[in-house]
């Protein structure tokens, strides 16, 4: 198990590593934020958010939470 937690010690072994775990987190993020046609109907609502009234955001909200 030491030799293990040695190989970690060196800088050419965590590169790669490093590497391939941000790598795989990043891809998982984009595949999740761009599969499922809900989420994306609900993210791109939220860009409007600035520019909708109150009364209109709190409309949209209450016939969301009916659904």
């Amino acid at each position: 198990m030491a030799d293990f937690f040695a190989w970690f010690t060196h800088m050419e072994n965590t590169k790669p590593l490093a590497l391939v775990l941000f790598f795989v987190t990043f891809a998982a993020i984009v595949i999740y934020v761009f599969s499922g046609k809900k989420r994306k109907k609900r993210l791109e609502s939220y860009k409007n958010i600035p520019l909708q009234d109150d009364d209109e955001q709190d409309k949209k909200i209450r016939e969301e939470s009916d659904q």
